[in-house]
């Protein structure tokens, strides 16, 4: 199957032609189809954005301007000590509607390890937290949600280490944890932190659960994107739609990463595994 490998290159290219035909416009999200929900991944770098300042003015702007139903977000606490979370939740669930499933055990942390997964419509029937193997200090929150339709979805929002080997790892546990749970529609999505495709990704291993793992999209550097850090992927063909980078004036200064978002249908609608 080596004649099939992703071509790096070539999404490199595609992704430069893209953003010279878009402009500097604020990207459109598109119409959605009765009964699809909006996810989306974004790593806001600890607010602090390409031209240094700290500013989560910027990211909560972002996020207004994609309005997703689900969101995943990556380093948005700080690293150390009592790891503060650094947006106003407040005005999070004022402006957009979004509210963040709870955690235990952080007091004045907004998620697990810098991850927070916010839901606007839907009842969080379970959570919980990933400690993941590793040189670093990584996690995941895996949580269990009754969509607003009724319908079940199991969302894993992650940030992966820098390490190959580490990625390797962890990336075993999320596997090693879903064989041991039933089976149902889930999305894994988060900075991943790989950039390679094909034979060389530590990523590979995933493959044995989560089929409908759309193309990469590159979203890093958020300046000029060329590596699919960043990932949305689902259990299920047909689950997820075509995954995008948002590419905003504001998103391309407000992190060192672009979010990424994708269309997902209700878990109802996509029922064979």
């Amino acid at each position: 199957m080596r004649g099939n490998k992703p071509n790096l290159p070539a999404s490199i290219l595609a992704s430069i032609r893209n953003r010279k035909r878009r402009g500097l416009g604020t990207e459109e999200t598109g119409a959605r189809e009765d009964g699809a929900l909006l996810v989306a991944s974004y790593n806001v770098h600890k607010c602090v954005g390409v031209d240094g300042r700290f500013d989560p003015d910027r990211i909560a702007q972002v996020i207004r301007e994609m309005a997703p139903d689900l969101l995943a977000l990556q380093e948005a606490d700080t690293r150390f000590g009592e790891r503060r979370g650094l947006l106003d939740l407040a005005w999070m669930e004022r402006e957009t509607g979004l509210v963040p499933v709870p955690v235990s055990g952080v007091s004045k942390a907004h998620g697990w390890h810098g991850n927070v997964l916010f839901i606007r419509e839907g009842v969080v029937r379970d959570v919980h937290q990933l400690k993941l193997p590793g040189l670093e200090p990584r996690g995941a929150l895996m949580t269990e949600l009754e969509l607003r339709d009724g319908s079940p979805l199991r969302v894993i929002a992650a940030h992966l280490g820098l390490l190959n080997r580490s990625r390797q790892q962890q990336a075993r546990m999320i596997l090693d944890i879903l064989g041991g749970r039933e089976e149902q529609p889930t999305l894994l999505m988060g900075d991943l932190n790989e950039w390679r495709l094909g034979d060389r990704s530590s990523l590979n291993s995933l493959g044995a659960i989560f089929r409908g793992m759309p193309p990469a999209v590159p979203s890093f550097p958020s300046r000029l994107p060329v590596l699919a850090l960043d990932r949305i992927m689902s259990n299920r063909p047909g689950l997820v739609g075509e995954v995008r980078a948002h590419d905003s004036a504001l998103a391309r200064v407000a992190s060192d990463h672009l979010p990424i978002k994708a269309l997902l249908k209700t878990a109802g609608d996509v029922v064979s595994p």
